[in-house]
């Protein structure tokens, strides 16, 4: 067609306009850059949910049962029948023990969270023994346990090596409460990829930790596994029904909430301020052709008096405007899913380039930049700035189209 013809002349071939040639050029720029750090900021959050809650519902089940009104839950096996006939969707029930303690090293103490845990339950759990970096978790029995890879290197101890656990409510005498302290030796590493479990948590065989923690036949937490993690407060409210009063039933969007509620807000944020970068190029789309209009008028008033109707100078700079909306927004894909599949990769070079760390995991959490693309929220984007841009194209198109032949001329 003479108009697609026509339109990809203005396009390549801009002499007398080169203002509204760099407008041009900017608008494209424009676009290609905010399609693509909107895909690549909404693919690292989706990422960061994604990872944040297989590391801690992992690590903590999708539904916690703790004791209301005691330290312990001492008939546990009537609890874990109950949990079981409660709902079809529970899949695993791990009990075990969730305590503070004192790690005594060579170069002082800090504070651990120790988890008493069944061989059998930490086998199920798979985030653990299927992350074991040193040492075997095979060994893990008697007064052996396992340490995360943060922790090992923080206390310089190795598979093999002997720890020393302190609590502070250990032996009564007549003098008062003496603390308690127990010896292990460390079986395994392991390493999950969060900083906050690497680095504070120990896994203690659960005959021990009964023991160390004067816990005798106790527990003093159930960890509940089901089929479908959204489903997890429908399970809870029916698991809170068959154990009563004398159990406190969470699910992990009440004990984690915070978290996740602050990915969900800084990922609205974020793309609600990013869209304004595609917001902007557009109105240099309708400058770029408001300004070619005005540098094109005799252009088209012989285009006019040449046969061309109304109808086909609107579509050439309608094409114009799509032609720079659709190319943007097709390489701010390409450009945002390249990132958004290499952002590790990329993240290590420019560490290893500026000799420094971009993503601390004290900070954020996690080892590594998470990135998982939702091709739902892709699309969106794409459409989003596709509409916007015909949309842009609308008025400067219908200014060119209305302008008198006769007028241009006399100019």
């Amino acid at each position: 067609m003479i108009e697609r013809f026509i339109a990809r002349r203005y396009l390549v071939a801009r002499r007398g306009a080169g203002f509204a040639c760099i407008v041009t050029w900017v608008s494209f720029i424009g676009i290609a850059l905010g399609v693509a750090t909107l895909i690549i900021v909404t693919s690292v959050m989706n990422g960061f949910r994604a990872e944040l809650l297989d590391k801690i519902v992992g690590m903590n089940g999708h539904v916690v049962v703790t004791s209301a009104k005691s330290n312990g839950i001492a008939n546990h096996e009537a609890a874990v029948k109950k949990i079981s006939k409660s709902s079809s969707d529970v899949i695993n029930i791990i009990p075990q023990i969730e305590q503070q303690a004192v790690l005594m090293t060579n170069g002082g103490a800090r504070g651990v969270v120790a988890h008493g845990i069944s061989e059998s339950g930490l086998k199920s759990k798979k985030l653990i023994s299927g992350n074991i970096k040193y040492g075997s978790f095979h060994k893990f029995q008697g007064q052996r346990i396992l340490i995360g890879k943060r922790l090992s290197e923080a206390i310089h101890a190795i598979a093999g090596d002997k720890i020393k656990l302190y609590i502070p409510d250990g032996t009564i005498t007549p003098f008062g409460t003496l603390p308690k302290e127990e010896s292990f030796e460390i079986a395994g590493v392991f390493e999950v990829g969060m900083n906050e479990y690497d680095k504070n948590i120990v896994i203690i065989p659960l005959e021990a930790a009964q023991s160390f923690f004067n816990l005798t036949h106790m527990i003093n937490q159930m960890e509940i596994f089901i089929k479908d993690i959204e489903a997890a407060t429908k399970v809870a409210t029916g698991i809170s029904r068959a154990l009563g009063s004398d159990f406190l039933v969470l699910d992990w969007r009440h004990s984690d909430a915070s978290i996740f509620h602050a990915v969900v807000v800084e990922k609205n944020v974020m793309t609600l301020i990013l869209s304004i970068i595609i917001l902007v190029a557009i109105f240099n789309i309708i400058s770029g052709l408001t300004m070619l209009t005005s540098s094109k008028t005799k252009d088209i008033a012989i285009l006019r008096t040449m046969g061309l109707t109304k109808r086909s100078i609107l579509r050439i700079f309608f094409y114009i405007g799509s032609s720079i909306g659709i190319v943007g927004t097709a390489t701010g894909l390409a450009l945002g899913l390249l990132v958004s599949l290499n952002i590790d990769r990329i993240k290590a070079f420019l560490e290893q380039l500026s000799q420094s760390s971009l993503f601390s995991e004290e900070i954020y959490y996690l080892s590594q930049i998470p990135s998982k693309i939702d091709w739902l929220e892709v699309t969106c984007i794409m459409a989003f700035s596709l509409v916007l841009c015909f949309l842009a194209t609308i008025y400067p198109s219908q200014k060119a189209a209305k302008l008198d032949p006769v007028e241009a001329l006399r100019i």
